[in-house]
């Protein structure tokens, strides 16, 4: 059964870090872009950051988020620094099958994704 678990969420402080981790199992990572994704409260769902053979973020995350893979882990990692009170929300990580990651620019897209973590609470607050 193909699944993806999300782990590292928390509460932190204003200013604080927290890294998120996302586990495959039933799949193995290596041909899939992976997203992470945030809902908070009373908001829609948007993309923060993905990776395939590149990454791209969110403009509102540049700078202070880093996403990264452990192929042999077969997990991947969002390092989130500098946190805001405006970054809490509930994060998802998702995985998109490819036929091929040659150059592939993953994009911030739900509708791209295809199997979705059941989310991990982010809280950043004083």
């Amino acid at each position: 059964q193909l699944q993806l678990v999300e782990s590292g969420g928390g509460l932190v402080q204003p200013g604080g870090s927290l890294r998120l981790s996302c586990a495959a199992s039933g799949f193995t990572l290596d041909n899939y872009a992976i997203g992470w994704f945030r809902q908070a409260p009373g908001k829609e769902r948007e993309g923060v950051s993905c990776i395939s053979s590149s990454t791209n973020y969110v403009d509102s995350v540049k700078g202070r988020f880093t996403i990264s893979r452990d192929n042999a882990k077969n997990t991947v990692y969002l390092q989130m620094n500098s946190l805001k009170p405006e970054d809490t929300a509930v994060y998802y990580c998702a995985a998109e099958f490819l036929i091929t990651t040659v150059q592939h620019m993953c994009k911030l897209k739900e509708y791209e994704y295809d199997y979705w973590g059941q989310g991990t609470q982010v809280t950043v607050s004083s």
